[in-house]
């Protein structure tokens, strides 16, 4: 340390850490904040001042490290010393009463913990002599990435413990759904897509590379379990899960709420219940309910399975259900001229967001439904995710709901709409011209699985649109900064960004490019399997339906929208500008040897170490395919945490489920 340090220096800065980490733990842990926010804030000033004054007093643990650290090049593995298992699910009160018949065969008198199943990101966090080293997410249970750095962002996870305690313990990191709505909320003002849910936007927030991405994001944890190492000083070795828990609380975590213990399946059933009317009103998203013996010597008598403890069940809430108002129904008209009536609804809160909108597909979904203008209808999200309605309720008529019309003419072109003779439900605009059609076939253009272009979002293509500097997707690359400077929410800066990516974007490849093009049932796979058959975009240009009917991804339909899209002069000219203004128009990646050929893979889950766009990319570079749906013909499912209703899927199929690690060695 140096000399020049004074002792009432270094005094000043302990004692500021020691009431910051004090006043944070009574603020985020137990919500019971003991001076207020600008005392607080005036603390934090002052000790950051010195830090920086005085490196020397630099400490990873002091409470100005939580505002994020250097951005990472990518997240190092670890493999975790306790495995972190998932649970076995159940999804009725007769699954959870057969659980507690098997343990009442070898347990006499068991007791369980009955908690909720926080959701969110199951994260590792590890302490040696009482100070948070390291923090890493579940991954496949057994090998997660670091994510230290971000883990440090989050404020009721104390850096410190107050006793040089060696232990490891588990949590669910989450995002409050306070956090969650106002960041959508600035999302949609900026032009950008929503946020699915609170648990994809907490997984997303914690495996950003740029952690002080992370400390925006607001993020949130429970502990819920007592990995190992030591909770006392003394060597006292605890009894039971709830002992465990009560500890943690005492040395500052943030711990399950809503538990209990209970002695029998009855009253497991009545806290189930409990905790699952208070579901709505909670600060946080919960997905179900975890059964698991308390005493944890109990616990080894009945021992680990395969995949799952013995000795724990989640049981699952089924998908919730909200009745609401259905106000209107608006037609909007997508990239492929296609009209999709969207059901307008009074806003109801549902699987963490608010809710106002949903999908009704076509007329034919509205006729099955029977559903009229000013109905009571029931909405749940499919998956959690897609708000979705699933009846109406006749008897609350009122005599005042109203059939509903699809209207005779395009709501954006006002041209008269048609109905595909192939038998499909839709109604569709066949106007080219259509500006509904030509704003969403940009959209869809520059969007991710396809050119790629960060920045081109809705709003930008609206005003790129009505100012008259684009009217096709080929008048982006002739684009220049200086045009776009002064238009609304741009600027010099954002204009050279755009142009940037705009120009980045020429050398995606065919793969992409045919995808961005829209042509019709031609999805990112399918793209993919043209581009390595034909290899130039002109040859595709020229390709037969017998061709294109030879390539295992292409059926009769497909071939015939393929082949009927580079009929039109419209898109032939529109190629041809691509082709002119530098886009590279062959694919431009082979497969590196046929290792996968004739292998199809299912993605789902986040991956320990990659994302899912990277193992997709290795995977069809070593000769196989990656499929969105799993199948009786998929190959392999590629599962990573939190996977989803593709993993369960998988399992009622017998399909083979192996994690990324296995891939990784399936390729060398």
């Amino acid at each position: 340390m140096s000399e020049n340090i004074s002792r009432e220096i270094i005094e000043r800065v302990e004692k500021l850490r020691r009431e910051l980490t004090y006043h944070a733990e009574r603020y985020y842990v137990y919500d019971s904040p003991e001076i207020s926010d600008y005392d607080y804030d005036m603390m934090y000033a002052e000790l950051k001042g010195l830090e920086e004054k005085y490196p020397e007093l630099y400490s990873p643990s002091s409470p100005t490290q939580r505002v994020g650290g250097k951005v990472l090049d990518k997240f190092e593995k670890v493999t975790h010393s306790v495995r972190m298992d998932s649970l076995a699910d159940v999804f009725s009160f007769e699954e959870t009463e057969d659980f507690c018949h098997r343990i009442a065969t070898e347990i006499k008198e068991p007791s369980y913990s009955v908690e909720p199943k926080i959701d969110g990101l199951s994260v590792s966090l590890i302490y040696e002599g009482g100070v948070l080293v390291r923090g890493a997410t579940r991954g496949d249970g057994i090998v997660g990435e670091d994510v230290t750095q971000n883990v440090k962002t989050i404020f009721s996870i104390p850096l410190t413990l107050g006793e040089p305690l060696d232990l490891t313990v588990r949590g669910e990191v989450y995002m409050p759904r306070a956090v969650f709505e106002k960041i959508n909320e600035k999302r949609e003002a900026e032009g950008k897509a929503l946020l699915a849910n609170p648990r994809n936007a907490a997984a997303g927030s914690l495996r950003q590379l740029d952690s002080k991405i992370c400390a925006e994001r607001k993020l949130d944890i429970f502990v819920f379990n007592f990995q190992e190492g030591s909770l006392y000083l003394d060597g006292h070795a605890p009894v039971t899960h709830t002992e465990t828990l009560d500890r943690l609380s005492e040395l500052g975590f943030k711990v399950l709420p809503m538990r209990t213990v209970a002695n029998s399946a009855e009253k497991i059933i009545e806290h189930i219940k409990r905790i699952g009317e208070a579901r709505d009103g909670l600060a946080y998203d919960i997905d179900g309910v975890v059964v698991k013996l308390d005493k944890l010597e109990d616990r080894r008598t009945v021992g680990e399975g395969t995949n799952t403890p013995r000795w724990a069940v989640a049981y699952k809430f089924p998908p919730e259900e909200k009745e609401t108002v259905l106000e209107d129904i608006t037609v909007a008209v997508g990239r492929t001229g296609v009209l999709t009536p969207t059901a307008v609804l009074s806003p109801v809160r549902l699987a963490g967001t608010t809710v106002s909108r949903a999908t009704l597909h076509n007329l034919d979904f509205i006729r099955g439904l029977g559903v009229k203008l000013g109905d009571t209808v029931v909405v749940r999200k499919a998956g959690d995710i897609i708000p979705e309605v699933v009846r109406t309720i006749t008897e609350k008529r009122t005599g005042a709901e109203r059939e509903f019309l699809m209207p005779e003419r395009c709501p954006s072109c006002n041209e008269l709409i048609s109905y595909d003779a192939d038998g499909e439900a839709a109604a569709r605009c066949t106007n080219s011209a259509c500006p509904a059609q030509l704003s969403r076939s940009i959209e869809h253009f520059a969007s991710k699985g396809a050119m790629n272009i960060d920045g081109l979002g809705p709003q930008i293509v609206e005003l790129l649109l009505n100012e008259g500097l684009i009217s096709s997707a080929a008048d982006l690359y002739s684009l220049e900064a200086e045009q776009i400077a002064d238009l609304e929410r741009m600027g010099e800066k954002s204009a050279q960004n755009l142009i940037r990516a705009i120009q980045n974007s020429k050398s995606a490849g065919l793969e992409r490019l045919v995808y961005a093009l829209g042509i019709r049932n031609i999805g990112e796979v399918a793209a993919a399997s043209l581009a390595q058959r034909f290899g130039t975009l002109e040859a595709l240009s020229k390709a037969t339906v017998e061709e294109l009917c030879e390539i295992d991804d292409i059926g009769q339909i497909s071939a015939l929208c393929v082949v009927d899209f580079f009929s039109h002069p419209t898109n032939i000219e529109l190629c041809r500008r691509f082709t002119e203004s530098g886009l590279v128009t062959e694919a431009v990646s082979k497969p590196a040897g046929d290792k996968f050929a004739g292998l199809t893979f299912v993605l789902t889950g986040t991956l320990p170490t990659m994302s899912r766009d990277e193992a997709s990319a290795m995977i069809k570079a070593m000769g196989g395919k990656v499929s969105g749906s799993v199948s009786s013909k998929t190959s392999y499912v590629v599962a990573g945490e939190a996977a989803g209703s593709k993993l369960t899927k998988a399992q009622s199929l017998g399909v083979k489920i192996i994690s990324e690690e296995v891939l990784l060695d399936m390729m060398k």
